[in-house]
């Protein structure tokens, strides 16, 4: 585009142009990140370039990756998948009731007007489903965590490899301009050697604590349960519980560290380029939602990350408490030798603080213990010895960036998944990546509930 009619257009956008100027866009590649993004969405999209897609799972994130997935320039929805019948009838209220539904998701994987999927089940679908769908030739976007069991891990990375089929996992700080920003800052050296991460999810509510609301006619009658259990172990008479609140349970899902460690490491691997850590261990308990659920509402991990030609050695601490009574939040803390990088949510801040040369005297230190003439020699030995300007702190400037008004990763997760769909461009989190980082948070399960430390081999992706 000329620049002329380039600048022409970006004025026509009216106010979004003002989020290319804002003092908060610090970082030129983010701004330049950005006003891509606004360019793209401008351009006309020809009918070869459309994208026709099908949700199967059509629970909380089955309807807003749905959503999301809809904001993008030609996407197309065709068909839902979900067990409960009010789902689908809530899927022809929303979205026309030309779409097809149905309960059975190789229904969809059938449809030759189905380009891409978008699986949202509860997890220990995911990894059949999404095998399932890429040896049918579909595009495939999951929901985190990618597997339910570290086993199925190298399943879909090798289908993916066998089938060339575009995959995408949805932890969406992967797309994030403040994860962009932070993975900059880090590259500089902004903070320093890094040595340490502290990064929590807290929540202190009933819905948070995955205490959802039921519908009125739940039962056996409009769930499909022979269908959900058909992977299960133990097979059970119909529990409601089980189905709209499966997060509770290990069967089903993969309780609070497959739901949100994973996006913790997602966002620490992408910033730092790390694969994953050395040594896993996590405590935790069952302290106040004791609703049948049989996993834990707070836990506690610490994982060893190894030195690489990335990244120093550092060690992890995570942390989810569903009582928390901060309130709730969360957020990536890094601590390096020479500052304090902190990513939450659309924001990123970065206090720098770097030690003088010389190591100092008085203050808390053994100095005024001494004869007053030793401490009158100790200081003419220390002044010989280290200039002013070695003496002084360095005062570096702390760095603030904040993501645009508006702006939205999880939709911009999305239009990266439709550029790798459209134009085969580099999925930016794809099964490798996404298994490096959902299998650590699977292990913390597994220290959790087997009490001990868990070796783990990051590089090759397998257990020691």
């Amino acid at each position: 585009m000329p620049q002329s009619s380039r600048r022409k257009f970006l004025k026509q956008l009216g106010t979004s142009t003002t989020l290319l100027t804002a003092a908060s866009l610090q970082s030129f590649a983010a701004r330049e990140q950005h006003e891509r993004r606004i360019l793209q969405a401008g351009k006309r999209i020809s009918a070869n370039d459309k994208v026709r897609i099908a949700t199967i799972g059509m629970g909380i994130m089955g309807y807003n990756d749905t959503n999301t997935a809809l904001k993008v320039p030609a996407v197309e929805l065709v068909a839902c998948c979900d067990l409960y019948t009010g789902r689908l009838e809530r899927a022809k209220e929303l979205y026309g009731q030309h779409i097809f539904t149905t309960k059975h998701y190789e229904d969809i994987l059938d449809r030759k007007d189905v380009d891409a999927v978008i699986v949202a089940t509860s997890d220990n679908w995911h990894s059949k489903i999404c095998i399932d769908a890429m040896h049918k030739g579909k595009a495939v976007y999951s929901e985190k965590p990618m597997v339910h069991k570290i086993e199925q891990g190298w399943d879909v990375i090798n289908a993916q490899k066998q089938t060339k089929a575009v995959m995408q996992i949805g932890s969406q700080h992967m797309s994030s301009i403040v994860s962009a920003k932070a993975k900059e800052e880090f590259e500089k050296g902004s903070i320093g050697q890094l040595n340490s991460v502290e990064a929590y999810f807290d929540r202190q509510d009933a819905l948070g604590a995955w205490e959802y609301t039921m519908p009125l006619d739940s039962s056996a009658q409009t769930v499909d349960w022979e269908r959900y259990q058909q992977l299960s172990k133990n097979k059970t008479a119909y529990d409601e519980k089980k189905f709209f609140w499966w997060r509770n349970y290990r069967e089903m899902g993969t309780g609070v560290a497959g739901d949100l460690f994973v996006h913790l490491l997602t966002q620490l691997h992408y910033i730092t380029s790390a694969k994953g850590p050395s040594k896993v261990f996590s405590l935790g308990g069952l302290t106040y939602w004791k609703d049948g659920r049989d996993v834990p509402d707070v836990m506690n991990a610490i994982l060893e990350y190894p030195e690489t030609p990335q990244h120093s050695a550092f060690q992890v601490s995570l942390r989810v408490n569903f009582v928390s009574g901060t309130g709730g939040g969360g957020e990536v803390k890094l601590v390096g030798t020479e500052g304090v990088m902190e990513a939450g949510g659309d924001t990123l801040t970065i206090q720098r603080h770097k030690m003088a040369k010389a190591p100092g005297y008085g203050g808390w230190d053994s100095f005024t213990t001494y004869p007053e003439a030793m401490q009158k020699r100790i200081v003419e030995e220390y002044n010989r010895k280290w200039s002013k300007e070695d003496q002084q702190r360095p005062k570096l400037a702390d760095i603030t960036f904040q993501a645009p008004d508006n702006y939205d990763e999880h939709l911009e997760h999305f239009t990266h998944f439709f550029d790798g769909v459209r134009m085969g461009k580099t999925i930016v989190e794809d099964p490798v990546f996404a298994f490096r980082a959902a299998a650590p948070c699977l292990l913390c399960n597994e220290s959790y509930f087997q009490g001990k430390v868990l070796n783990w081999d990051a590089e090759n992706m397998k257990l020691v």
